[in-house]
């Protein structure tokens, strides 16, 4: 039995049996390792034909963006969103115009090689920004220390008003070339952790903020017009299993101080039980006084 019919096997019993507690249970692949968790009650999620995910339309997960060049697909691209903002102007949001069906982005100007990729996406004018276009620039290296090849996010470009360009360095976002790399924000922003960095104060990126919302890509070694298996950008320490281990070596301290104490205890005991009755020598006196009250 798969675990996703286990899941909701086990999910029915529990909305029959506790309706106003857990409403279902959700199978989600963690580094290519499928794990079940409770969806809390609230949550609008059920098994079909009945069941299905609610999801807000401006967050819908497009189809990847494919790149060809020489007749052969060579980048793949896809994001739940994409949007930017200059300065204290309002955020542009570029998911449709990027990855919807009837999209009228441009890709022409994208590029492929065996160690260098370039997507381009030419949006033409967006509100008031004229000629807009954005640029992710990659490359793909060889390193003896690993073994094989790694591609890097090098830069990421925005062009605006047909003269103006802002950089942002992207050296963070890199996998192995065989696989693609995904993360759920790619941002310039630092609650985002910042992977888009402005390559200096001077530059004009420092006027802008641009943000990838569950961010995938690949340039390399791209097959059957699919994503290989994702490299994530997710650190195994994050805050809570970082509160975890710290807890645990807690307990784990409080525990070993506990059993210190039982085993001193035991040597006490066994002390005791081996000590011999100790002897005192009776005086003369005492005894002439045990005689004279006979």
């Amino acid at each position: 039995i798969s675990l996703k019919i286990l899941c909701f096997l086990i999910a029915d019993y529990i909305v029959t049996t506790y309706p106003i507690g857990v409403t279902a249970i959700l199978t989600y692949t963690i580094a290519e390792i499928k794990v079940c968790f409770y969806i809390p009650y609230g949550w609008q999620l059920h098994a079909p034909p009945r069941r299905k995910l609610l999801q807000s339309p401006g967050m819908l997960l497009y189809s990847p963006l494919s790149v060809s060049y020489n007749g052969k697909t060579c980048i793949l691209f896809r994001a739940r969103k994409l949007a930017i903002r200059y300065r204290n102007h309002s955020l542009v949001d570029l998911t449709e115009r990027t990855f919807s069906p009837d999209a009228p982005v441009d890709t022409k100007g994208s590029f492929c090689s065996k160690d260098k990729a370039i997507l381009n996406l030419r949006f033409g004018d967006v509100e008031d920004l004229r000629g807009l276009s954005i640029r992710l620039q990659m490359s793909n290296t060889f390193y003896e220390s690993a073994g094989q090849n790694w591609f890097t996010l090098d830069n990421v470009y925005i062009h605006y008003n047909w003269t103006y360009e802002a950089m942002f360095n992207a050296t963070d976002v890199y996998a192995p070339s065989t696989n693609s790399y995904h993360c759920q924000h790619v941002s310039s922003l630092q609650k985002y952790d910042t992977l888009l960095v402005p390559s200096a104060n001077t530059d004009h990126a420092a006027s802008w903020h641009i943000t990838f919302t569950d961010f995938q890509i690949q340039a390399f070694n791209v097959q059957s017009s699919k994503f290989a298996a994702a490299s994530d950008c997710a650190t195994f320490f994050t805050p809570a299993i970082l509160m975890g281990l710290i807890t645990s070596l807690i307990l784990l301290l409080v525990l070993a101080y506990a059993l210190h104490m039982v085993v001193h205890l035991k040597h006490i005991d066994r002390y005791e039980e081996h000590k011999t009755t100790v002897y005192f020598p009776r005086s003369t006196e005492a005894e002439s006084t045990e005689k004279n009250n006979l």
